[in-house]
């Protein structure tokens, strides 16, 4: 089919704001479904972002409008990360409703950023939208995207917004010299993992080029800065049913969950609770081909020979059309360890059940692979605990995981990786299970509950699950963190009392595995992830990403036993 391209089309604001946008439409007659991507890296790239084949959704008899988000690209306006999506989107959707060659129904998509803009959209309820499909789209920016567990997201926000954001506005480089800001800002991508380590100083350089970085550090805490920018808001008022696609190792992953079920058990119309449908791969939120550099998990895990372009064109024909053929398959989740795609009735996943692994150590203590810490059905009789040093001046390295940093094209600091160098340090705390008799399916939320008191006003406790192979192997599959101050609520920061044993609880994310026979569980908990995270300077103080202060080595203790059972909780399913 041959595709009409308009380019440099105007798009009017409720408030007189122009934002402009491509057209790529059938060259036929009549009207078609109305496809919109809002996006804030440029229009110029694939029209249809990278994992989608624009092509196709044009011959499949959609229209697909691609438009530059206020103060971006060609758009008039001024920029800040969410603020305007809600409304714009609304706007666009309006407008493009109302153009002849559209037939009045009109559906979002979009990756990461814009994924969550069409979410936004969806929220201010336009009457013509019917359809979104959020890929790796966050639930709001605050928990999940600028913090996670009270931390600040210091790998990804900081690089983020100075490669993404701040860098495609500023004069290229250049060979012979550049723009006085766009030096700066190539020096700090340059010297990044130096400026991880003075992160206070990357407020000072982004204060007049991107004003919200700082904004983001000065609200730690929810509320209602952060509420204008939050799908999780407005799942009731959403009446477009979602295609939620995500990835085990992609740092959006909770927001893709919740999102899904917000408006399975939330959204406006009944189209949207009973049409919305989930799909989970062994993904993180740029490497989508099934490869990692530490892991295979064959052909049938790359996103294109799944078919996202197809998945998203039988969800708009279904939502729009009315015409899409072949069974609603509600939720499709990669299971790594088994390697193969499985379909199941919902998420949570039906059938589940909570399985408690306890904490405990023997004479040898759980500090490294190498000490006695277990992971046992049944809480330990005796009163026991483990100890480790955290020094926020030596904090333990990120290793792989849902990270979106410097590597985050080839993997080289995402996905699985083997964690037996982290597992070496003695401010690792390793509790491993049994060699397993036989395979054990994990597909849900994973929770560590612990009990813990620190010799300072405050700490981080950071939690990983880990598959350990019959060759030692040590392979990540979740993990999470929760600075201390906020054990009584995420609101409410309270410095803690030192030697006083508080309950945390750390959430790990989410997991489809199957844990092999001959394979063993094992949990790791320490003080910091750096630098996805900020280090906790452990004096009660701000976060060191805002200003500096100087730090507190502190002797963090998890308690184990009876009166104090640490456990890491597991959704197992019921036929393991």
């Amino acid at each position: 089919m041959r595709i009409v391209v308009e380019q440099n089309v105007d798009v009017p604001m409720r408030d007189g704001t122009v934002l402009r946008a491509d057209v790529y439409r059938p060259y036929a007659p009549g009207r078609f479904p109305l496809l919109v991507r809002r996006t804030p890296y440029g229009r110029g790239g694939p029209p249809a972002g990278a994992s989608l084949d624009a092509l196709r959704l044009v011959n499949a008899g959609y229209v697909l409008l691609v438009q530059d988000v206020r103060g971006r690209g060609g758009s008039q306006g001024g920029f800040e990360p969410f603020r305007y999506e809600g409304q714009d989107g609304a706007d666009t959707v309006a407008w493009a409703a109302a153009q002849p060659y559209c037939d009045g129904a009109v559906g979002m998509l979009g990756r990461s950023y814009e994924g969550t803009a069409a979410l936004l959209a969806a929220a201010d309820a336009p009457d013509a939208l019917g359809a979104v499909t959020p890929h790796m789209a966050g639930s709001g920016l605050h928990e999940g995207w600028c913090y996670q567990g009270g931390a600040f997201q210091l790998g990804f926000c900081l690089h983020w917004t100075l490669i993404d954001l701040v860098l495609p506005q500023l004069p290229p480089p250049g060979v012979d010299g550049a723009h006085p800001d766009t030096a700066r800002v190539v020096a700090a991508l340059d010297g990044i993992e130096e400026l991880y380590r003075t992160p206070w100083r990357a407020p000072a350089l982004l204060d007049r080029l991107a004003p919200y970085y700082r904004e983001w550090l000065e609200h730690p805490v929810p509320g209602k800065y952060w509420q204008r920018a939050a799908p999780n808001e407005g799942y009731e008022a959403m009446r477009a049913p979602g295609l939620h696609i995500g990835g085990w190792y992609d740092i959006f992953l909770g927001g893709t969950l919740e999102n899904f079920t917000g408006m399975r058990t939330r959204a406006g119309s009944a189209a949207a609770r009973e049409l919305s449908t989930l799909v989970v791969g062994p993904w993180s939120h740029r490497v989508a081909g099934g490869i990692f550099p530490q892991r295979r998990y064959g052909t049938r895990a790359d996103e294109q020979v799944l078919d996202v372009t197809a998945l998203h064109v039988a969800h708009f024909d279904r939502a729009l059309k009315g015409t899409a053929s072949g069974a609603h398959e509600r939720v499709r989740l990669f299971l790594t360890g088994a390697d193969r795609w499985v379909a199941y009735e919902d998420w949570p996943v039906p059938g589940t059940r909570t399985v408690a692994l306890h904490l405990t150590s023997g004479a040898r203590h759980a500090n490294t692979a190498a000490g006695d810490g277990r992971l046992l059905a049944g809480p330990p009789v005796d009163a026991a605990a483990d100890r480790f040093r955290h020094d926020p001046a030596d904090p333990v390295p990120t290793t792989g995981g849902p990270t979106l940093m410097t590597g985050l094209f080839v993997g080289s600091d995402c996905g699985p990786q083997d964690q037996r160098a982290v597992e070496a340090r003695p401010d690792v705390l390793c509790y491993t299970g049994d060699v397993l008799t036989a395979p054990l399916t994990v597909v849900g939320e994973v929770v560590l509950v612990a009990y813990a008191s620190t010799s300072g006003h405050d700490t981080d406790l950071t939690a990983k699950l880990v598959d350990v192979a019959p060759d030692g192997r040590a392979e990540n599959l979740c993990d999470g963190i929760v600075r201390a101050r906020y054990h009584a609520a995420p609101d409410d920061p309270r410095p803690l009392t030192p030697g006083r044993t508080v309950e945390l609880t750390v959430r790990l994310g989410a997991v489809g595995h199957v844990f092999r026979t001959g394979h063993r569980i094992r949990l790791e908990v320490a003080g910091s992830n750096f630098p996805r995270f900020d280090v906790n300077p452990g004096t009660g103080g701000c976060s060191t990403a805002l200003r500096d202060q100087p730090y507190e080595p502190q002797v963090v203790s998890v308690h184990h036993g009876s009166a104090c059972p640490s456990r890491l909780l597991l959704p197992v399913l019921a036929d393991s």
